[in-house]
């Protein structure tokens, strides 16, 4: 039995705070999915929702793209500032990029990609990916017995992954690190800058300077990158808006790093909390592909996205009106007890790790997914055979978000093979 709902759980559920405490978020969900799986919330300052927390639920609402559109809400944002965005940018949306977009767009605009996202070009990264987890583990042995985990290897390594994607130079690194934090973690001051949706703003105006001179590069140097897929693009035979374009580039550049690196930290700080589990995957290195799939499910580094109903629908029995938000929440979803077997347990060979909704389900299944998990397996093949002995040095911290977030410092002690 999960406690019982807190009348002010509308309030928690979209407190950025709420998100710097698993513990304290997991047990709100935990107490929605028992008492009221399908939750109108009404909470302050954000305009009313139904909270989606269960798996099944969540699956058939994404599955059911014709009656429950990304357009127009993406994600949590309060009242006051979706009056800004509209008065930045006409929209109340924060970037018209893949979550923003419904068919037939969202086909047409995923399509630009989707080959270079694919198994065989996935596939043909991996020699260069392997050179970046041999490089990152190196600077983990020259560090000696100990880092922050999170700041200093988890943040850089998907980081220069998404730069070969992109064809971004390697010395800009650090920019692209303090913009894509700035744009996940606005609500904390310690890795966003702390104005919340002011701090996001700020960050697109940034990444959209620096990939306008990128796109001008491509159009004259074109490469085998997906800047110059980007730079080039057309639909129905005319050139992608420069809005779009550059709403592209964000989603590639900053999501595809910090979620990954979200999966990376939290993943490790599980096998570090789990010493049997660890043992188990040493033992059995064959496990690191099912294993990777549960750093996804445990961790949830998206924790949410909207859809918004365009008739009236009935969704866990609770009776959806034409124009409702419904908010997915992806970590409840994962610790579903009716979609998985013990959920609140980590377990490397967890035979329905794969059932993990951390991605999306549907059409709108993270384009990124397969880079992201062979990101993963290979860094943690590398890591787990070069370095053992892996401990706490200090108390984990989270980033204090609710729409994306994962730890911000992991400070651990380890010990170099010989």
């Amino acid at each position: 039995m999960t406690d019982a709902l807190p009348e002010n759980i509308d309030d928690i559920i979209v407190d950025p705070h709420t998100y710097g405490d698993e513990h304290s978020y997991h047990r709100a969900f935990a107490a929605l999915r028992q008492h009221d799986p399908v939750h109108w919330a009404e909470p302050r300052d954000y305009r009313p929702f139904w909270a989606v927390t269960r798996h099944a639920d969540i699956m058939a609402v994404e599955l059911n793209a014709k009656n429950f559109l990304n357009d127009p809400r993406q994600f949590l944002v309060t009242k006051a500032d979706e009056e800004m965005l509209i008065a930045h940018s006409g929209s109340r949306n924060f970037a018209r990029n893949l979550v923003a977009m419904d068919d037939p767009d969202h086909r047409a605009y995923r399509a630009l990609t989707s080959a270079w996202f694919g198994a065989k070009s996935v596939s043909a990264l991996e020699e260069e990916i392997t050179a970046l987890a041999r490089e990152t583990v190196d600077h983990m042995v020259e560090k000696g017995d100990g880092c922050d985990f999170a700041k200093e290897i988890a943040a850089w390594y998907p980081l220069r992954t998404i730069m070969i994607v992109l064809g971004a130079p390697r010395e800009d690194e650090p920019l692209m690190l303090a913009l894509s934090q700035k744009v996940f973690g606005g609500a904390d001051s310690d890795s966003g800058g702390g104005e919340g949706m002011t701090s996001m703003v700020e960050a697109f105006d940034a990444f959209t300077c620096y990939f306008n001179a990128i796109t001008l590069d491509r159009r004259t140097n074109p490469r085998n990158d997906v800047a110059t897929i980007l730079a080039n693009a057309t639909i129905d035979g005319e050139p992608i808006g420069e809005r779009e374009r550059n709403a592209y580039y964000l989603i590639v550049a900053a999501a595809g790093h910090d979620t990954t690196s979200s999966a990376i930290s939290g993943g490790l700080l599980a096998l570090i909390q789990n010493p049997d589990e660890m043992k188990r995957l040493r033992a059995n290195p064959e496990l690191i592909g099912n294993a990777v799939d549960e750093f996804i499910r445990w961790t949830s580094p998206v924790k949410h996205f909207f859809r918004t109903a365009v008739s009236d629908y009935e969704v866990g029995g609770k009776s959806i009106r034409s124009g409702d938000s419904l908010m997915m929440c992806y970590p409840s979803g994962n610790r579903d007890e009716a979609a998985f077997d013990t959920p609140c347990a980590f377990r490397v060979e967890r035979p329905d790790a794969r059932k993990h909704i951390a991605f999306g389900y549907g059409p709108h299944l993270c384009l990124g997914n397969m880079l992201a998990k062979l990101e993963m397996r290979i860094l943690f093949t590398e890591m787990l055979a070069r370095i053992d002995d892996f401990r706490l040095a200090g108390d984990p911290a989270w980033v204090e978000a609710n729409f994306v977030s994962g730890l911000k410092r992991l400070p651990i002690t380890y010990r170099v093979q010989n």
